[in-house]
């Protein structure tokens, strides 16, 4: 009796303490502009740092290419420092393909607009700051 009442009380306390961690977290809406057609999709991941940046998102949104813009809304982020990367996955293999010069197939976006040289651009050119507010980031697709 005396176990089932302390579950039920750490349940609960672990309830409030994860409403208010999500309660402070804020909407990152990301819209992609420039998609030149609607095949396949358009894969947008969200990096916290410049090790994983490109390898492993903590987020990721999925969703069906449009010609034009697309958006998607990453919610309850905590404030901090994300990169962004988008994809135009138009055959839908769900990576982005290169020419075999290295130069990319499908379409490209990065967080600032960021551009690489001979390559992605690095984790600092396409991070953006949360800062505890809803902040929507306009990105513009490139083709190469």
């Amino acid at each position: 009796m005396k176990n089932t009442l302390y579950s039920i009380l750490l349940m609960a306390a672990l309830a409030i303490a994860g409403h208010n961690t999500l309660a402070q977290g804020s909407n990152l809406q990301v819209v992609v502009k420039n998609i030149k057609n609607a095949k396949g999709e358009i894969r947008v991941g969200l990096f916290n740092n410049e090790e994983t940046f490109l390898k492993t998102p903590i987020d990721g949104k999925i969703v069906s290419a449009t010609e034009g813009s697309v958006t998607v809304v990453f919610s309850n982020v905590v404030p901090g420092d994300y990169a962004i990367s988008v994809v135009h996955d138009a055959n839908k293999n769900g990576k982005l393909d290169y020419t075999s010069l290295g130069i990319p197939k499908e379409g490209v976006a990065f967080g600032n607009n960021a551009v690489g040289s001979f390559g992605p651009p690095a984790f600092d050119k396409a991070k953006i700051n949360l800062n505890g507010q809803d902040l929507t980031c306009t990105l513009e697709m490139k083709y190469y």
